[in-house]
């Protein structure tokens, strides 16, 4: 490809509108263009690495036995009923009416539609195992689309669906995606962790996510360096904390002016943070939901998510507050509570003694309060944020925590949607019972964000040679020298015979612009046709390391493909 007649235009300014490093530098590199918020135009070459992408994963999908199917992206509600997801799903599923009235939406995972097509087709065991699969536009309503591709409502994604006569079948197909989903992203060069994790709405038995670490992850993921134990921080359980063993003080009240927050507070009392009783209050609909928690710790919404059984709930604000309690944001307590109130006691506040607690008294605090003589415990459960040094569940050593971005997801499902839509198959007996099932899927074009999120640098992005949008860049510094020229166009239709994806930068440009171009949209290997062409020499650069070396003309596309070829072992 003549990168004078493609259709690649990169910026030299910094986008001012983005935060993660690959949304910036995909919108550098003219990858990416926003058409509205969280939904993105692919450009050439961001679709060659997206297509290098599928290819890899259409691979490794046909080698675990995989078939692929492609479904529709308009899906009728009646399906989504059947599962009741239709109203389950939450605000996240684009709805919409046809001309006649009839309810759909955009599909944003496909359980129901695979689970219909398998019903219509399939109805014994000896048909079994069975994995279906598609790479299609997924749409979802996220709340907060951000950091490009990472988080956005229209995205492309890998998901496969497996089917079989019994739970054992079931895991044998899990363990087989899951060994499936290691080669890809190994095959990807991507580092990523395999983490325990919730079901979320998808639903079924258990799951395993697959993330990269990264500042601009949404994810917290917690693992053990002990024991290998790694998990999503939402599904790790925290204890009840170790009950005190010290002298119960006198219950009093204080006036405590200017600390509205836990740590004006600790530092007017001189008390540490964790004696404080944190209350955070929730609204669920018209419910008010009250969270107590120490007050050095943080409530993990996807746990109390968990715990309430629904997203559709929000943090009360200083007039709600007021409302209901009569008092300000940062003096709220359990103490005088209408009787509507649900409380939520965290396990972290289990057994401390003598702590300072609210009243829903402006500039008044109790301190020296004691659970069992002066307040009663209510409920305990666990919505405590996991955070770095809390205790491994599996062997009590020291968590470490960070960041991640999950770029697969697989679930084993069991009957979740096989039951309620009667996908039904007969067993060995002749018995009729709901198949098992299992899905999984891989965010494509978040594993663009991905790549660049783990290989780039202060010059700009540095692909892996497996899905490079051009393995090679030929750059001829000076498009006016003849010899130059005519050497550069050799090169170029030399490294195309030998099957090289390669691009020349015949752009009437200053070479600097050009050198900067190559660093920055990552080629592999870039190779610099300049003044040493009369010495039967070209200059070599390696993205990766760094390294520069002199060729010999004669033998240099040879050496650059066989370089490409060891890459991509």
């Amino acid at each position: 490809m003549r990168w004078s007649r493609y259709f690649w235009h990169t910026l030299k300014e910094e986008p001012t509108d983005a935060e993660a490093n690959s949304h910036k530098l995909l919108l550098k590199v003219g990858f990416i263009k926003q058409v509205a918020s969280g939904i993105y135009e692919y450009t050439p070459p961001a679709l060659k690495v997206i297509r290098k992408i599928e290819s890899i994963v259409r691979k490794e999908m046909e080698r675990s036995g995989a078939q692929e199917v492609l479904l529709s992206v308009l899906n009728p509600s009646e399906l989504w009923k059947e599962t009741g997801r239709w109203e389950a799903y939450g605000r996240e599923l684009f709805t919409l009416k046809d001309r006649h009235g009839r309810e759909y939406c955009l599909g944003p995972t496909h359980e129901e539609e695979i689970t219909d097509l398998f019903r219509s087709f399939v109805n014994s065991y000896k048909k079994l195992p069975l994995i279906l699969y598609q790479i299609q536009v997924k749409f979802r309503d996220e709340k907060r689309p951000r950091f490009g591709l990472i988080r956005s409502r229209e995205f492309i994604m890998k998901d496969a669906y497996s089917f079989d006569e019994d739970e054992f079948s079931a895991m044998i197909s899990y363990e087989t995606m899951k060994f499936a989903y290691e080669r890809i992203f190994k095959k990807l060069r991507l580092k990523t962790l395999l983490a325990e994790a919730s079901v979320g709405t998808i639903g079924g038995k258990m799951s395993h996510e697959f993330i990269v670490l990264t500042d601009y992850g949404e994810a917290r993921v917690a693992f053990c360096e002990n024991c290998g134990y790694c998990a999503n921080t939402e599904i790790v359980p925290l204890p009840k904390h170790k009950e005190e063993q010290e002298q119960e003080k006198q219950m009093q009240k204080v006036y405590t002016p200017n600390t509205s927050t836990i740590a004006q507070l600790s530092d007017y009392l001189k008390i540490p943070a964790y004696k404080i009783l944190k209350a955070v209050l929730y609204l669920k609909g018209e419910e008010p939901i009250m969270v107590l928690i120490r007050g050095d710790r943080e409530v993990d919404e996807k746990k109390l998510e968990a715990v309430l059984g629904t997203d559709e709930f929000r943090l009360a604000t200083d007039e709600d507050i007021k409302r209901l309690l009569n008092t300000s944001k940062g003096f709220v307590g359990p103490f005088n509570l209408p009787p509507n109130f649900n409380v939520l006691w965290d396990n972290s506040v289990y057994g401390i003694k003598n702590m300072v607690v609210a009243l829903n008294e402006d500039n008044y605090h109790y301190i020296n309060v004691n659970a069992g003589r002066d307040i009663q415990y209510g409920k305990f459960v666990d919505v405590c944020q996991v955070e770095e040094g809390d205790p491994c569940p599996k062997c009590g050593a020291p968590l470490r925590v960070g960041r991640g971005l999950e770029l697969g997801h697989i679930f084993l499902l069991g009957t979740r949607y096989s039951e309620p839509m009667r996908a039904f198959i007969k067993d060995r007996s002749g018995q009729e019972k709901p198949v098992v099932m299992g899905c999984y899927g891989i965010g494509i074009s978040r594993c663009l964000s991905a790549i660049v999120e783990q290989y780039h640098d202060e010059k700009g992005i540095k692909f892996p040679t497996v899905v490079a949008p051009f393995e090679l860049d030929i750059i001829c510094v000076n498009q006016s020298d003849e010899v130059q020229k005519n050497t550069a166009e050799k090169l170029y239709t030399l490294a195309m015979e030998l099957g090289l994806d390669v691009i020349y930068d015949d752009r009437d440009e200053s070479p600097g612009f050009k050198f900067a171009d190559g660093e920055l949209c990552g080629f592999p290997y870039i190779l610099v046709v300049g003044k040493k062409v009369k010495e039967g020499k070209v200059e070599l650069w390696i993205r990766h390391t760094g390294e520069r070396k002199e060729l010999n003309l004669d033998t240099a596309i040879q050496e650059v493909k066989s370089l490409i070829e060891k890459d991509k072992l």
